[in-house]
């Protein structure tokens, strides 16, 4: 059951990080979710090598989001620099 709720709350965070950097992004519910969970993951490495977590420590909702867009912001950095010939 915590798998899901995990799913949930990713899907929560990835469509919350998708409003806050309207753009194109890759779409759909699967890849938002994947997006908020990926996001949460982030923010936990980062929170605990900078200090701010203990290992094991849930991550919050708020720094989960900022994790997400951090990823939107790198994925953007990544595909715009590619063209098409």
């Amino acid at each position: 059951m915590s798998f899901i709720w995990m799913l949930i709350i990713g899907l929560i965070v990835g469509a919350v990080a998708k409003l806050l950097m309207p753009g194109k992004d890759p779409g759909g519910i699967f890849i938002t979710m994947v997006i908020g969970v990926v996001g949460a993951f982030v923010a936990g490495f980062l929170g605990r090598n900078l200090g701010w977590y203990n290992e094991g420590e849930p991550v919050g909702f708020i720094a989960s989001v900022i994790g997400a867009v951090l990823l939107l912001v790198v994925y953007r950095m990544v595909t715009g620099r590619r063209r098409v010939a």
